[in-house]
């Protein structure tokens, strides 16, 4: 079975997270997984960007953690593909398989509502789907469910698991099932010591892209990591 990781963090763009590209992709590396998708927070999240740069800038600083962590991928035999968590300040969504040159045409995406952009985004072929749905902490003012606009749950973030929460991926999981939708994993990872995770996907093939994940998401072709089956 090949390894994956699906949601992680870099410190070149989002705020929260403590480890670089680089370092983040040694440490899956030395994991034993087979790639990562890096999904920093978009400029709607917690982004480390400054707001004030002309879009272009903003777009090439922000892919800065994908392209140190996948130069890196390449010098030790790691696959790393790209992607971003979009949010709306309570709900994140993750988006595969549209590019940085997407995201610099698509300038206006900050300007229009939630279920407007996820519409949009698989319009464009992306893939979403639907980080945490049921994450409750004091940061959280309200969440938005819209099972109708994204293509599968991420029904354990091992991220829950390390904190006792197993709860919220028991809630997310009944979610998916009301409304027929793929289940993935992911492990929420921001640095590679104090808060390692090691969630993610098992896969019987290779992914050579971040679609042929999607793809295997869609036919429920992924093995879910759940960190919480050990608890």
């Amino acid at each position: 079975m090949y390894k994956y990781e699906t949601h992680m963090h870099t410190r070149e763009a989002s705020a929260c997270a403590w480890s670089t590209g680089a370092e983040m992709a040694e440490k899956y590396k030395a994991e034993g997984y087979t790639g990562i998708i890096v999904t920093d927070h978009f400029f709607n999240g917690n982004s480390a960007i400054p707001r004030d740069l002309p879009w272009k800038e903003r777009i090439e600083l922000y892919c800065k953690g994908y392209e140190n962590a996948k130069a890196r991928g390449d010098e030790i035999g790691l696959d790393v593909f790209f992607g971003f968590e979009y949010g709306d300040g309570g709900s994140d969504f993750l988006v595969y398989g549209l590019d940085k040159q997407w995201l610099i045409k698509n300038d206006h995406i900050l300007d229009i509502g939630l279920t407007d952009f996820l519409e949009y985004a698989r319009s464009c072929g992306g893939f979403v789907v639907h980080a945490h749905p049921f994450r409750e902490y004091e940061y959280i003012r309200s969440t938005v469910h819209a099972p109708r606009f994204v293509d599968a749950v991420e029904g354990v973030n091992a991220s829950h698991c390390k904190a006792g929460h197993c709860e919220f991926n028991d809630r997310a999981k009944t979610f998916a099932e009301w409304y027929g939708l793929p289940v993935t994993g992911g492990s929420d990872a921001h640095n590679t010591v104090e808060k390692w995770y090691g969630g993610g996907v098992l896969s019987e093939t290779k992914f050579s892209s971040v679609m042929d994940y999607a793809r295997a998401v869609a036919e429920r072709k992924v093995v879910c990591i759940d960190p919480c089956e050990n608890k």
